[in-house]
């Protein structure tokens, strides 16, 4: 198991695919409009370098991280399913 920062297990291909689609569903299932200039990759990179999540260790998080990593995400617009 790799000891990758944050924002490299959430910077993978396959992770920003997911959470566009997902950010997009949730968009669809609220009736909301997307604005044309949000970018996944601007929110990831906006959330994971906050003093809270910069250089932090994915695999050395605890339960109560995550769910502060998780709101952090959700008040951005960024749900996970």
């Amino acid at each position: 198991r790799k000891n990758k920062t944050l924002r490299s297990v959430l910077r993978t291909k396959t992770t920003m695919k997911l959470l566009q689609e997902n950010m997009r569903t949730h968009a669809a299932l609220n009736n909301t409009m997307l604005a044309d200039d949000v970018k996944v990759e601007d929110i990831l990179e906006e959330v994971c370098s906050m003093e809270a999540w910069k250089d932090k260790r994915a695999s050395k998080l605890d339960l109560d991280d995550f769910l502060d990593l998780l709101v952090e995400f959700n008040k951005r617009g960024i749900h996970f399913s």
